[in-house]
This record gives structure tokens, sequence and C-alpha cells, in this order.
């Protein structure tokens, strides 16, 4: 769905959910600006018991005259309701009737949820303000300073200082959107209450400590996002623990953040585990979190479902700490070099001829430049050397090489490489924030055979740290192969089991 597509109504109402947080009061105020401007009769409300009380989030709508309105009686009869950061008939939000309805929104879809036809649901984003920025921008339509300041806030705050970040079109908005500054460490000098404060001090008295593979457990009573974030950065301090996990349950589901300083466990990958089926995560190696939904926990979860309602946040603290003892029953660590990995069980299979996509950025970029490669997977920080080579894969994976190793691997065809990709991979500039899309400077080649493996499937999660990422691992799931170069057994590596059959075959 594009925004320009609902200029067909004349008389628009935008509902965000109710008790709204930044994201919501942001994009809502996004909605309303860009409608607005098209000469439509627009209102932007909320609703639910409570009115906002935060004092960030009323300084928000009274600095940029945000014309956010209290509504529990009635919207009228509009042509539209616009449900935004929510899911219209959730349980988080107001039931309002309408003749006509749509929806956009950044969380998962409840399984067997009924949508509206005019609807923008990307779960894997994690701000709404992120997916109409998104929008806005395709529609041309350019932000005044309020507004941009707006949106950075409600990205800023539903990512917890934007430490959950893991979508790269997140990223894209975090690095060029404009934002008052001033107004940001205005907001933030405001965000914590004394209360807020003493549910820090109660939840590192409650902690639940896991000694053998050093993590923490913590529950917090109902607090702002961004508590949870503090309580875990404080905790992760402790010399004992690797990995601190810290949630809170909420009226509309359970928010949590993940903290890491351990190499073995990625934060964001964890917080990815947590949510799976349930809910959405993600963020940085060492700081990340997410948002497990209640409707998805009833349906996933028998204990849960047949609970209480008082008893539903007794019932959270078990599926959390079997989530956390799996994570690590779950998993076997392989270093590329130290890992011996026995051949036993394992075939031998030849890269197929595949056309794939590289980039050389000597060719356009001088030499000893630090950039960072962007890409659906994250980000890969790189220098510009003579021989330096970005792999494109055929389903946008990005990977380098050496020019040494792709003359011996891949041969070079004509013509440019056409990408077809849900996000196109980038390379950003580090000393110049310059941005620059791969695709210009992308040309074809085919491999030639030449790459010799051996390979099996994965029976359960598997961690790898290869020869190009000794700091980071590559994340296997089960039916994925683990494989190793013919030529160099020391090169370990994750393949996807989806990619597998398309590129390789049998000796």
């Amino acid at each position: 769905m594009k925004l320009s597509d609902l200029l067909v109504f004349d008389d628009i109402v935008i509902q965000c959910h109710d008790n709204p947080d930044a994201d919501a009061i942001a994009s809502g105020f996004a909605l309303y600006s860009y409608y607005k401007s098209h000469e439509k009769k627009v209102r932007f409300i909320y609703s639910g018991r409570n009115r906002i009380t935060k004092s960030n989030l009323i300084y928000l709508v009274k600095t940029l005259e945000i014309p956010i309105e209290y509504e529990t009686q009635s919207i009228g009869d509009p042509d539209l309701l616009l449900t935004c950061d929510c899911q219209y008939e959730e349980g988080n939000v107001t039931y309002f009737a309408a003749r006509n309805v749509a929806t956009i929104d950044h969380h998962q879809v409840a399984k067997g949820k009924k949508l509206p036809k005019l609807c923008e649901i990307r779960s894997g984003i994690g701000s709404c303000c992120t997916v109409i920025w998104d929008m806005l921008r395709k529609e041309n339509y350019q932000p005044d300073s309020e507004l941009s300041s707006a949106l950075y806030y409600g990205l800023f705050t539903d990512t917890n200082a934007l430490s959950e970040i893991s979508h790269p079109l997140d990223r894209d908005m975090m690095d060029e959107i404009y934002f008052d500054k001033s107004l940001l460490r205005r907001l933030n000098g405001m965000n914590i209450t004394l209360e807020e404060a003493k549910i820090a001090g109660i939840a590192l008295l409650g902690v639940e400590f896991h000694s053998e593979n050093r993590y923490a457990i913590l529950e917090a009573q109902p607090c702002d996002p961004n508590i949870l974030g503090l309580i875990s950065d404080f905790f992760l301090a402790v010399d004992t623990v690797d990995v601190c996990l810290v949630y809170s349950v909420l009226d509309y589901g359970i928010k949590f953040s993940v903290r890491s300083d351990t190499p073995e466990v990625r934060a964001d990958e964890l917080a990815s585990y947590i949510s799976k089926n349930i809910g959405s995560g993600g963020g940085h190696m060492d700081k990340a979190g997410g948002f497990i939904q209640h409707e998805l926990l009833v349906q996933y979860y028998k204990q849960y479902a047949t609970a209480s309602e008082r008893d539903r946040i007794a019932a959270v603290t078990p599926i959390l700490r079997e989530k956390m003892q799996n994570y690590y029953l779950n998993s076997d660590i392989y270093y590329a070099g130290k890992t011996k990995l026995s051949s036993k069980g394992m075939k031998e299979y030849v890269k197929l001829p595949l056309t794939q996509g590289y980039v050389v950025p000597s060719e356009f970029l001088p030499l000893g430049q630090h950039i960072l490669v962007r890409s659906m997977e994250g980000d890969m920080n790189l220098m510009v050397e003579k021989d330096t080579v970005v792999m494109i894969g055929i389903r946008g994976e990005v990977y380098p090489t050496k020019l040494s190793v792709f003359k011996g691997s891949y041969k070079k065809l004509r013509g440019k490489y056409d990408l077809k990709l849900e996000y196109t991979p980038t390379i950003k500039v580090i000393t110049t924030s310059e941005t620059i899309e791969l695709a210009p400077y992308a040309h074809m080649c085919v491999s030639t055979g030449g790459n010799h493996i051996m390979a099996k499937r994965l029976k359960k999660e598997a961690k790898v740290f290869t020869k190009w990422h000794k700091n980071e691992y590559l994340k296997g799931e089960p039916g994925d192969y683990i494989a190793y170069k013919c030529s160099d057994p020391d090169d370990i590596y994750i393949i996807g089991k989806d990619f597998f059959p398309e590129s390789y075959k049998p000796v």
C-alpha cells in the first residue's frame, strides 16, 4: 500500500494505540501532516482508560504542537479510519466502528488475524516511524524539522535508544533523518521518573542467576521500556554475568531487553530466538531487545492461555527461563582454525555455475578507506584494499573475498548485475557518511565450478566463527549445512538449507 492510495478519502481519522508511546505519537503526526498537506479533513486521536501522563511525551506533544486528541466517545462517520503502530480490533487499541479501515504497523500479525485490504505491515522493522518515513520518501514528501525530530525520537525510544535496531531501513533512517539534538537531550532528561528508578532497584533485588552459562534473568514491574535497558546495562557490569535478560509484563504483551558482552552470544540473535513465533526482536551484537505479543503467547503456550489474568504474569517467567535454557543447550560452537571438523558423515560437493554479482570497491573509492557494507543480513566493516572484492549472492547476501580467490573461483561476465531485492545493499563511507548504492557498480560473474567443499546437514543449531569474522559468528539452524573447503579445511562456514540445493551438487 502507498500513502497516496488513501487520497481517495476526504475525511480521515488517524488512530494510534491506547496509552501511546513516542513511536505511536510520531507515526500519527507524520500521517496527519501528510494528509493535511493534501487538504484532507484529518483528526489524530488515541483512546483507552488513561490520558498521556509521561513527562517526556507531554513535552514532545507540546513542543512540536502535535495535534493529538483524547477520544473515548465517538469518531463520527469518517470516510476512513487509519490505525498506526497497531492493528484494527487488537487488544491494545479501542474499537471504533468505521466504513473503511486501513492499517500501518510494524508488529507481527497474530495467526488467523484478518487484516483490512488497505494495509502496510512490515514486522521486521524496529519502529512504525521507520515504515512511515520510508512511505513518505516514496511519495517525495519531505518532513519539516519538527516532524523529522518526532520520527527520530519515535525510532529512538522504540528501539531502546537505538540499541535494538536490526533492519537496514531503520539504520538508513537513523543515518539520514534530521533531528533537533537539543530537543532529544531535553526529552532524555525527563525519561525516568522517581517511581521508575525504584522499579529498577526492586528488579535488581530479584535477580535469577544461572552460573553454568553465566546469564541473569530479571523481572521488572510495568514500566517504560527504556528502564529495561537501564537495568540490563547496569547488571551486565557484574563480573560473573556475560548475558542479561530483563523483561516487563505489560497489558498488551511483554517487552524485554537483552545485553551480552561475550562473542559466543549475539544479543540480537538471542532476542530473535526468544521472540520467534510469538513476537519480534533484534538489535546489535551487544544490545538488543524485543516484544512478545499477548495474542501469540495464548496461541503457542497452553500454560499461559489457561492461566487467569492474575496468574499470567507468573506464567511468563517459566516460558522465558525455558527459552534461555534451550538457547544454550541447542547450539554447538565452531572456531575456524581451532575446531577440526571430522569428515565423518560429510559428502563432497562442487559449486554450480551460478550468476552472481560482485563489486570491487577500489574502482570507485580510495585505498585505505574504511567502509560499512549494509545488507539485510546486517552491517559489515571493511577496509578498501586493492584486492578487496564484495560478493553479492543470488538472494542478496553480501560477503567479502580477495581478488586472488575470486579469480580462482569465478569468471567475469559482461553486463551489469540486476539487483531485484527487498533491500538493495549499500556502502557507507565512514569518514564522510556518504551512502553509495552497490547496484551501479556491480558486475556479473559466474562460478567456474572449481570450488569443492565437504558438507553435511546440521542436526542442531550451530555458531561458526569463520576465518573472515573471528569475533562474530554465523548462525546455522537445523537443516542448514556446515561445510569447509576441500582446499582449506580451516575455512568453515554455514550454508542455508534453502540456498544449498541451488548452489551445490554432489561430486
